[in-house]
């Protein structure tokens, strides 16, 4: 017989949902064969039996909020009941054996408890600062999407007011209550995925703990898309069938205007700036259960071609709900494109704990002023939010200028690459 538990998923990721079981009880499983499917913050998980046989008990539902190292279902051995008998009779055998360690495991409590926090991932200053406020680590809720606990996160969590916590108690009773209009089915409640919780919950956290501000500029798109015209059909042959896209033109400019402005590519920690010296670009992808940012990495050394393959097959593990933690973490600046909803501006909200994001929008012909004419041009609105605490006014300003310039140029991309 084997127990079905709930794997190590991530340092920053303790529990899950179950969002689909594959198998049902009474059916027969592989070794190495997918048992269920777990939604957890960040990616859903499939999780796989060590042992084959007949899945004999499901011990959580789905929509069940499940931990690591939780059991959730038994698998018995594919020959019936003649198996299951011996390790009960071994049992049954030493009836004192259990009451032997129930002393220590009372014990073994507390240090897990003490344990949690130390398997926390932390700054040495976040740290510091919990010990001398008496904050347990594993309470507070970072901003960080991989879980890492700054300073600013205990600082949030002290500034809490002290009834916070049980003031969220009643609120449990009052949405079970159905109001008169989702009795007469003009209202239908839906609970709010996992992942949808987390999205919302980070989201906020950044608007309150940042000094998140937005600055705009324009691009004629009238060159790129010259260039890309021409060039498409050839870059498609000679590279496999990737297509040229504009976000390989706009991830290396990214990544040119990133080393010419680093505090762009910087990070917060407490009254430290982490100066990061690599450029993994995340590009925000829509999926159905909501936004995700995998992650391009080393946008320095790739050529075009590379990027955009990278971005393609991140695309689809994303939508295919195969994405790996491995694939969402370390970004140090994001790219989100709106515009591929028509969305003609915008101002994008931080990701986590980096100092900048990029907001792509839609095409649209427009009247400019060229010289002393008035042309229609392709034109898009681009917006940088950045941090205020981290990045000056003109340092978001000549970042944004450059990448307007490189996209307006694009030859200028190849020099830079």
């Amino acid at each position: 017989m084997a127990e079905i538990k709930v794997p190590e998923l991530a340092e920053s990721i303790t529990e899950g949902t179950i969002a689909q079981w594959l198998k049902q009880p009474g059916d027969t499983v592989e070794k190495g064969e997918f048992i269920v499917e777990l939604e957890t913050d960040k990616v859903n998980v499939e999780v796989i039996s060590e042992e084959a046989g007949v899945v004999q008990e499901l011990m959580a539902a789905e929509g069940d909020t499940v931990e690591v190292g939780q059991v959730i279902a038994i698998v018995g051995a594919a020959s019936g009941a003649a198996a299951t008998p011996a390790p009960a009779a071994e049992e049954s055998a030493k009836p004192a054996a259990p009451e032997a360690p129930a002393a220590p495991a009372e014990q073994a409590a507390p240090e897990a408890e003490e344990t949690s926090s130390d398997r926390t991932i932390a700054s040495p200053a976040a740290r510091k600062l919990a010990r001398e406020k008496g904050i347990d680590l594993a309470a507070i809720s970072p901003v960080d999407p991989m879980g890492r606990v700054r300073v600013q996160d205990v600082e949030a969590h002290a500034s809490k007011p002290a009834a916070s916590a049980p003031a969220a108690k009643p609120a449990a009773p009052k949405a079970a209550t159905p109001s008169s209009d989702e009795e007469s089915g003009r209202v239908v409640r839906e609970k709010m995925s996992r992942r949808r919780q987390t999205i919302a919950k980070r989201l906020l956290e950044v608007r309150q703990n940042t000094a998140m501000l937005t600055t705009f500029n324009e691009i004629d798109m009238t060159n790129v898309m010259a260039l890309r015209s021409r060039k498409k059909d050839k870059f498609q042959q000679d590279h496999d069938g990737t297509r040229l896209g504009f976000m390989s033109f706009f991830t290396k400019a990214v990544t040119a205007a990133l080393k010419k402005y680093p505090y762009v590519n910087a990070e917060l920690d407490g009254t430290d700036l982490l100066l990061k010296q690599f450029y993994d670009v995340g590009i925000a992808v829509s999926t159905e259960e909501g936004l995700v940012v995998p992650i391009v990495r080393d946008t320095d050394k790739k050529n075009f071609a590379e990027i955009e393959a990278s971005i393609a097959d991140l695309a689809k593990k994303a939508r295919d709900k195969k994405l790996s933690i491995a694939d969402m973490s370390g970004g140090s600046f994001t790219i989100t494109n709106g515009g591929v909803f028509g969305s003609l501006m915008s101002t994008p909200i931080l990701n986590g704990t980096q100092v900048g994001i990029l907001g792509m929008h839609t095409i649209q012909k427009r009247p400019v002023a060229i010289g002393d004419s008035i042309e229609i041009r392709p034109m898009m609105y681009v917006a940088l939010s950045y941090d205020h605490r981290v990045i000056d006014g003109s340092d978001s300003v000549g970042f944004l200028k450059m990448i307007k310039e490189l996209i307006e140029n694009p030859e200028d991309l190849l020099l830079e690459s």
